[in-house]
């Protein structure tokens, strides 16, 4: 029997994720928690309720979530309400992808379908490596942060906590982007980025 599992989240980034979960086919997932605007089914999965029922998910026999939210912040707090309340926290990891055997991957983790994870690279905790994104060797993917669809991080790049890497973007070898920073759609980082910064061009300025 597979462990029952609920999804954190109803919005487009939890359709993928549950795909993902899916295709992956190690949990049963019987529902997912988000607002009423989300509806009450998505992709055939009822919603269960709010965020406020986490706490009696055990008590139903679900014994793991998975965040699946777009914000950083949000998914990162998720995640925390969840281990509180004795959940354990799944990783969505789709068969499609590739993920070095020596690689590291933490928890919460969603690497969708095409993105490729190589020798040695470090994944945190509620992470995203999305569609056909690279994640290069020794390179670090901090806790919450988001490589966005068709983004590549050379070797040895170090990506804070809950930075965004935008769609398209690619940054060069050996740079590091500090935490909560954002990379516009599209550029180049070739040098690093402080902490909070905004941050979009071929190359990359920081504009705030």
């Amino acid at each position: 029997m597979k462990p029952k599992l609920v999804v954190l989240g109803g919005g487009g980034h939890a359709k993928v994720a549950m795909e993902t979960i899916r295709d992956e086919g190690r949990y049963e997932i019987v529902g997912f928690l988000d607002g009423e605007a989300a509806g009450e089914e998505v992709l055939g999965l009822p919603r269960l309720g709010n965020d406020d029922v986490m706490a009696t998910l055990r008590e139903r026999g679900v014994t793991h979530v998975f965040p699946a939210v777009g914000s950083n912040k949000i998914r990162v707090r998720l995640g925390g309400e969840a281990r509180q309340n004795g959940l354990e926290i799944a990783n969505a990891v789709s068969p499609f992808a590739y993920v070095s055997k020596t690689a590291s991957v933490g928890s919460g983790v969603l690497i969708v379908a095409g993105a490729v994870i190589n020798a040695e690279a470090t994944i945190g905790d509620f992470a995203i490596v999305n569609t056909t994104a690279v994640v290069d060797h020794d390179t670090h993917v901090g806790v919450g942060a988001h490589i966005a669809p068709r983004s590549a991080l050379a070797g040895k790049v170090k990506i804070g906590p809950q930075v965004l890497v935008g769609v398209g973007a690619s940054v060069l070898p050996d740079v590091s982007i500090g935490a909560h920073a954002i990379i516009g759609a599209g550029s180049c980082v070739v040098c690093d980025i402080p902490p909070n910064a905004k941050a979009y061009g071929v190359p990359a300025r920081v504009v705030s």
